[in-house]
């Protein structure tokens, strides 16, 4: 819902999983946000803000490293060297 200033104003926002595209519920207290931020050569925070959300589910299987690595991977944070 939004008000007459185009803002959001809903008291809950429902949230998707980065790893299988589910909903996130309201009651699922074990799922995780991870904030990456990018760095410039000095290593100092730019202003550009990766956020992945990982739910419960898939942190009780265990798949959840896998899950980061592979987002990470298609945002083009983590690179592969042989």
């Amino acid at each position: 819902m939004q008000n007459e200033d185009k803002k959001v104003v809903d008291l809950y926002i429902p949230r998707k999983c980065s790893a299988t595209n589910r909903i996130i519920g309201p009651r699922d207290y074990s799922s995780v946000q991870i904030n990456i931020a990018d760095v410039d050569e000095n290593g100092l925070a730019t202003k550009t803000v990766h956020s992945f959300y990982i739910s419960g589910d898939v942190r009780r299987q265990g798949m959840s490293d896998g899950c980061l690595n592979r987002l990470f991977k298609e945002k083009g944070l983590l690179t592969f060297s042989n």
